[in-house]
């Protein structure tokens, strides 16, 4: 098949590292005129780093990029489309206030721009042409989020894209609005254009590509035609053999239910369903791990129990106390009222810098924030903080100039270690954790995995939201799996493997989606 086909663009060694980070590392892929190429990964396999290198965003710090059998230099998306490649990213980039018609002729750089009927007309004929169904005239604000992706990709094809790169195209996407997604594509593809996928849904890769290249952490493992491929072969290329990291994990000591979610839904802003009739147990003296790719609601499960994400109606979340048993609904109380009623509640969230702490600040203001309310005077008591601060700094080994030098200005790591630390202080019954050692060197990682595990022989219920499988299936008891904002599977972590937690990742079972 492939001495028949035209490779129409090549990446060949490409490496790009951000400081320590390698994002990828000799990584080569080809692309056939005419093909739907599917680019599959986990978290940080470095999958959209290296189609930010085709498109121009990035460039890369070795290897060549060959566009029709000849090397070329790509330093710009304005580069990139002379070449005729152009990539509709995750997050789209639209002015709201103005029409579709407008948006287009905004990213022209001719006369064109001008005669908005003449760039209508054009839209006009390539959606008819690939089946698009958008209203050239409709403003940006009163679009879906189907209807804006649709007009990121007739933005580029009128650029005269032939090679077209999707981020997650179907991320945001109804299963109805994902399905004429991929009719059109394959319109595309039947014109001889070339597209690109960027997934980790092992099901849309199966029913859309021609082919499946692979990446994990940064490396390319591998690429298979899509007919020869399944979803264990896929998962096992993607997720790798299980290493053993020596993680300490001592038994659950009469772990009792301490947090119970019932029917738990979410929506975004955009009207997105995030969470989707979610049901589980958080139990005490245990570590519940969440896996889940990217995206897959982790971010707003936390945040829906600590009191900071609205739910839908018929959503319960029920906190058991551990003194009498006595349970507080926790569902339509912020997260003041659900400390005043007695819940000891900490979150270590995923923005540390954002949500976590305030980086203008020193390590004393940043614990001030736990006990600023408790002050009987109108001014804010810093004795108590303080001494946190100094204990902090000594038992984690904080490498800071001083308690009082603004924290953004620390690494990651001991920024990371003044946030868990602030919020074991405060004697929780519930910690949860969204990637605690993401960034983090080895030594600090496993620092921080003792603090969780120290947590959870004090009886304290631990929730670990995890990107490393490896670490997932080597500190949690159990392991709760999400996929698509429904709960996929909840499998024991001592006796489950790597691949099975894969395949749950990537893959909706049938009683999920109906449940």
């Amino acid at each position: 098949m492939e001495q028949n086909r035209q490779v129409a663009i090549e990446m060949r060694g490409i490496t790009k590292t951000f400081g320590s980070i390698v994002a990828n590392k000799d990584v080569d892929l080809s692309v056939y005129r005419g093909e739907i190429l599917a680019l599959l990964g986990e978290n940080g396999s470095g999958k959209t780093t290296l189609m930010n290198m085709l498109s121009g965003i990035y460039f890369p710090d070795a290897g060549e990029i060959l566009v029709g059998g000849k090397p070329v230099s790509i330093r710009s998306p304005k580069d990139a489309f002379t070449y005729g490649i152009g990539m509709i990213h995750q997050h789209f980039k639209l002015v709201d206030i103005f029409s579709a018609v407008e948006n287009v002729a905004l990213a022209m750089d001719t006369k064109e721009k001008y005669n908005l009927k003449a760039v209508a007309a054009r839209m006009q004929e390539i959606c008819n042409r690939y089946g698009f169904d958008l209203d050239v005239h409709q403003k940006v604000y009163d679009m879906s989020v189907s209807q804006k992706q649709t007009l990121e990709i007739v933005k580029v094809l009128y650029r005269g894209a032939d090679f077209l790169i999707l981020d997650e195209p179907t991320a945001v996407l109804t299963p109805q609005e994902a399905d004429k997604l991929f009719q059109v594509i394959r319109n595309m593809r039947e014109d001889g254009k070339s597209v690109i996928i960027i997934t980790h849904k092992l099901h849309e890769v199966l029913s859309i590509s021609d082919r499946v290249t692979i990446l994990r952490k940064g490396k390319y493992i591998g690429t298979v035609d899509t007919c020869d491929a399944t979803e264990n072969s896929l998962t096992e290329m993607m997720v790798g053999q299980k290493v053993e990291l020596n993680i300490d994990r001592p038994e659950p000591i009469n772990p009792e239910p301490r947090i119970v979610l019932k029917n738990v839904t979410c929506k975004s802003a955009e009207g997105v369903t995030v969470l989707d009739n979610i049901s589980f147990t958080i139990n005490s003296g245990e570590i519940l791990g969440i896996a889940g790719i990217s995206g897959c609601g982790q971010k707003e499960l936390l945040e829906a129990i600590a009191g900071l994400q609205n739910v839908e109606q018929g959503s319960s979340i029920l906190y058991y106390s551990p003194e009498d048993r006595k349970t507080t609904e926790l569902v339509g109380k912020s997260p003041r009222k659900i400390r005043d009623l007695g819940v000891a509640l900490s979150f270590v969230p995923e923005d540390r810098l954002g949500m976590g702490l305030v980086g203008s600040m020193g390590m004393t203001e940043n614990m001030m924030l736990r006990y600023y309310n408790e002050s009987k005077s109108i001014f804010a008591e810093s004795k108590k903080p303080r001494k946190l601060a100094i204990k902090i700094k000594d038992d984690l080994k904080v490498v800071t100039p001083g308690i009082d030098t603004p924290v953004r200005a620390l690494s990651g790591g001991n920024v990371q270690k003044v946030l868990v630390g602030r919020e074991i202080a405060a004697s929780p019954t519930v910690l949860m954790t969204a990637y605690a050692v993401r960034g983090l060197d080895i030594n600090t990682s496993y620092m921080i995995y003792h603090l969780l595990n120290e947590q959870k022989q004090a009886g304290v219920a631990v929730v670990y939201v995890g990107e490393d499988l490896d670490v997932l299936l080597e500190i949690s008891d159990r392991i709760l799996v999400l996929c698509g904002g429904k709960v996929n599977g909840i499998v024991d972590a001592r006796s489950t493997t790597k691949s099975e937690v894969g395949l749950l990742m990537t893959n909706l079972k049938k009683e999920a989606q109906h449940d």
